[in-house]
């Protein structure tokens, strides 16, 4: 016992010895996130966070220490300089509430930040949430979902992405985000490495940030249409990789992949074996040639869906996910610890929505995204033209230019848009929603040249 004792105390003092470290570093994380804050500098370094990466990796070599180990140790040291650095960046949300704020004081402001549809539901949706009294569809069910809708959004996924399923490969939850936050929660352990493809929606790094795991970005351009690099994709694979996410169309860029693309980022993700997370919540509003993930019928594949974009029920909280009996096993226990289930008369609603036709929807955003792109044209903006979506990603100047200084100087102008900065380390960009009547948008875009001139 007392050579096992002296063993444990050389582990705690080491174990001690850690801890005074990390606070060191976690405090150098904090004054470094200062300076980057005062010089205009994004959180992430990808290529010093490379450097410090090969540089582990070659230490655990030369020290005989796993590698898989060793790098789940940084991804967490990583994801904690991450978290310190995070705390005031603005994102398309908080420009959300600042401007709800404003309007309780009696602001008028012209909301081009968020991708809310300005048009009603289907009224179907509305007589159904009615029925759904007299119909005593109050009580509690299944996590999962009620049946008979289960049964009608798989007929639904048939008719629309022609991939045959069944009721056990759908989880229907409050909006897409809770699909795929139970994704990556239920699907991934901390220090796990998950891929996303930039500039994209938030919620996908802050979800793996706020679970463990490390978010590795792929950083594509303008200059390339947003069309991402295949080989940075494979250079990022390692042990720890388990999953790549997707969003096309994509927020915020509009950006539709071309199919040889597509099919070569599939190849890669069946190749490594790793789970693919699709968000097409978008894919109702596709202009170009589109298709589903679903088709491509790959086992470790996650699609989310939801009713707010397509049937402009934002506030109903509906959507789902379509993957293998298997994965959705998982979700549904992420999803029996947080909800008990998705209201009935939300969902049978839901389940009434589908018969709707929508198609005058789509063609309302494209319209309107037509009407915003001549008039961005016009102001001189920077933008490659949207194949899909509802947001129109445009550069505003040089690489001096602050989109977040520009979100909230117009504010007090009384129009709110998004910083592109939300969406990755993109400084001088902002996003434009499509989501108003085009009288009010051409208000919002003439307030916005004013300001850039």
């Amino acid at each position: 016992m007392s050579d096992i004792n002296q063993i444990r105390n050389k582990i705690d003092k080491i174990t001690l010895e850690m801890v005074t470290m990390l606070k060191a570093r976690m405090e150098l994380a904090q004054e470094i996130g200062q300076i980057k804050k005062t010089i205009g500098k994004g959180i992430t370094d990808d290529a010093r966070e490379e450097n410090l990466r090969e540089k582990v990796i070659s230490l655990s070599k030369h020290l005989g220490l796993d590698e898989a180990i060793a790098s789940k140790f940084l991804n967490f040291l990583l994801n904690e300089s991450i978290r310190t650095q995070s705390d005031q960046k603005q994102s398309h949300l908080s420009i959300f509430h600042r401007a709800k704020s404003l309007e309780e004081e009696g602001k008028k402001i012209i909301h081009m930040e968020v991708g809310e549809p300005d048009f009603s539901p289907p009224k179907i949706a509305g007589d159904a949430l009615g029925q759904s009294y007299e119909r005593r569809f109050f009580r509690y069910g299944p996590v999962s979902g009620m049946p008979l809708f289960r049964k009608a959004l798989a007929r639904h996924v048939l008719k629309k992405f022609n991939v045959s399923v069944g009721p056990e490969n759908i989880l229907v939850s409050p909006g897409a985000r809770f699909s795929v936050f139970s994704a990556i929660t239920t699907l991934l352990n901390p220090g796990d490495e998950m891929i996303i493809i930039e500039p994209a929606w938030p919620a996908y790094k802050d979800c793996a940030l706020h679970v463990g795991i490390k978010a590795r970005t792929v950083h594509t351009t303008l200059k390339g249409r947003w069309e991402p690099s295949c080989d940075q994709i494979k250079k990022m694979i390692n042990a720890n990789t388990k999953m790549i996410v997707l969003n096309y169309p994509n927020n915020p860029t509009g950006k539709i992949l071309p199919d040889a693309l597509q099919d070569e980022i599939m190849t890669i993700a069946q190749d490594n074996d790793l789970y693919v997370l699709s968000d097409e919540i978008y894919s109702e509003y596709t202009y170009t040639n589109w298709k589903s993930i679903l088709s491509y019928n790959y086992n470790k594949s996650i699609v989310t869906q939801s009713f707010s974009k397509s049937h402009a029920m934002t506030g109903f909280r509906i959507g789902y996910a379509v993957a293998s009996s298997t994965i959705i096993a998982k979700m549904i226990k992420i999803a029996s610890l947080c909800l008990t289930n998705v209201s009935e008369p939300i969902q049978y609603a839901a389940m009434h929505a589908l018969e709707a036709n929508i198609a005058s929807n789509t063609e309302i955003i494209k319209n309107r995204l037509y009407a915003l792109s001549k008039k961005a044209r016009e102001m001189r903006l920077e933008f490659i033209e949207p194949d899909g979506a509802m947001y129109l990603y445009a550069k505003i100047g040089n690489e001096g230019s602050d989109g977040v200084h520009l979100a909230n100087r117009l504010l007090d102008r009384g129009l709110a848009i998004a910083p592109g900065e939300g969406f990755g380390d993109y400084k001088n960009f902002i996003r434009i929603s499509a989501c108003q009547d085009e009288n009010i948008l051409m208000q919002g875009m003439n307030i916005l040249s004013r300001e850039i001139q």
